[in-house]
């Protein structure tokens, strides 16, 4: 089965023992939309204990909250019983919950769309906000009144930007102005929640609408603040036809495809990020950002630590941002040092990054094509892709490990990449030969 059939059998389970389940939130605005929706969620009369008693394995991850994950099929479907929420101190959970009905489960949901509740079953919508017709408009609007919903918890100002986004809607003129309103609040929301939010914001094909609703809710200053000065930064016509660093960024994201490595909206957003600290002019009149890259490698580093990336990405990411510029002079770079960034475990998203910086500005591909030939080429030398010798080798040799071995073990991969020799046995003769020769 799958998750949907699953998620009606659970239904069925719950109607069979008595109580009224329906298929409520995402899943219910994907389904009337016709997409398919990534999870479903379920919600009903039955109080936690009795979900417990009804399914053999389930997990109480909120059940003070009523919210109990069922476990079918090797999936986790969450099963919340119908709730009323007060007082919101903390401007995230609520201070108190009630089981109440289905009418006051939908009434306390952040979004229109969001409060429909369907019986796949019986195919019948109960819609107690304005949902469906909200839907097929195509407009974002909160549930009752919009400075409520938002300090109720604060996270919905980035989710109110990521739904317009993600779903091509329009938001509603007094959700929007709630959320201008209220958009410092955003930074009281945990550092986790905001980057998943903005990880949802930045993928193809809504990044760049993303981006421009971020800046026009006020969003932008408080989750990305350095982004702001991005704004009016000026950049050489002669490479940045389109504008100013702002512009170029969102060009870069609206040209992004689908299935993109999920650091690559981070690379694209965070690449020239330190233009505006590095903006000069010469006498000519020509504007430079000498430094950028370097600079932008530190800048990034810190934003993403800040929004709590996990290392590995952050590693990728500012290695990235650090070398985005080096690609360019790849056809004058020796045989060796082109090949040793050929094999570089990021290099496909320094490419894809080259590629669409190319995209977002001059438009000019002629190095992206060189790097794709120069590495189909290094496909046909599978001589070439491993290390012919290792530090056991040099150690076996009588060399002591320490930094003159390494810097002998990267002479002899730029020999072997620049094709000086081919085997194993060659590469270890020319160790012997050169140790030697020092010797003398």
């Amino acid at each position: 089965m799958n998750s949907r059939d699953i998620a009606i059998s659970i239904l069925r389970t719950l109607h069979a023992a008595g109580h009224e389940a329906w298929l409520v939130g995402g899943c219910v605005r994907d389904e009337l939309r016709g997409a398919v929706p990534k999870d479903f969620d379920i919600a009903t009369d039955a109080r936690p204990e009795q979900v417990e008693a009804i399914f053999p394995k389930t997990i109480g991850v909120g059940k003070s909250f009523g919210v109990m994950l069922v476990l079918e099929g090797g999936e986790q479907f969450e099963v919340a019983t119908f709730r009323a929420e007060s007082g919101y101190t903390d401007g995230r959970r609520p201070d108190s919950v009630t089981f109440g009905d289905a009418e006051a489960d939908a009434l306390r949901r952040d979004f229109t769309i969001n409060g429909l509740f369907l019986n796949p079953v019986t195919n019948e919508l109960r819609d107690w906000v304005g949902g469906e017709a909200d839907l097929k408009a195509g407009v974002l609007r909160t549930i009752g009144d919009p400075a409520e919903r938002f300090g109720e918890d604060h996270l919905r100002l980035l989710r109110a930007v990521r739904f317009a986004a993600q779903l091509d809607f329009q938001i509603e003129p007094a959700t929007f102005a709630a959320v201008q309103a209220h958009a410092e609040k955003i930074k009281r929301v945990s550092a986790e929640r905001i980057r998943e939010e903005l990880l949802k914001l930045f993928r193809p094909p809504h990044a760049a609408r993303g981006l421009d609703l971020l800046r026009d809710s006020g969003l932008l200053a408080h989750v990305l603040p350095e982004m702001m000065l991005t704004i009016g930064c000026e950049q050489s016509p002669e490479y940045h036809p389109e504008g100013d660093v702002y512009k170029h960024i969102r060009l870069m994201l609206k040209t992004m495809t689908e299935g993109a490595p999920a650091e690559l909206p981070w690379t694209i957003l965070l690449h020239d990020i330190a233009k505006p600290a590095t903006a000069s002019m010469s006498e000519d009149g020509r504007i430079h950002n000498y430094g950028h890259d370097k600079l932008g490698a530190e800048m990034a580093e810190g934003i993403l630590e800040r929004l709590k990336f996990p290392r590995k990405q952050i590693d990728e990411i500012v290695f990235t941002v650090r070398e985005h510029m080096h690609l360019a002079i790849a056809p004058k770079m020796r045989k060796a040092k082109l090949r040793r960034m050929l094999l570089r475990p990021t290099f496909e998203l320094e490419l894809e990054q080259h590629r669409i910086d190319c995209l977002g500005s001059h438009a000019k591909l002629d190095i992206y094509d060189f790097l794709r030939a120069e590495q189909a080429a290094l496909e046909e030398m599978p001589a070439l892709i491993k290390p012919l010798v290792t530090g056991r080798d040099l150690i076996e040799l009588g060399i002591e490990p320490g930094p003159p071995m390494g810097k002998l073990l990267n002479e002899i991969r730029d020999r072997q990449l620049a094709e000086e020799f081919s085997t194993r046995d060659e590469a270890l003769a020319w160790v012997k030969d050169a140790k030697k020769k020092t010797a003398q």
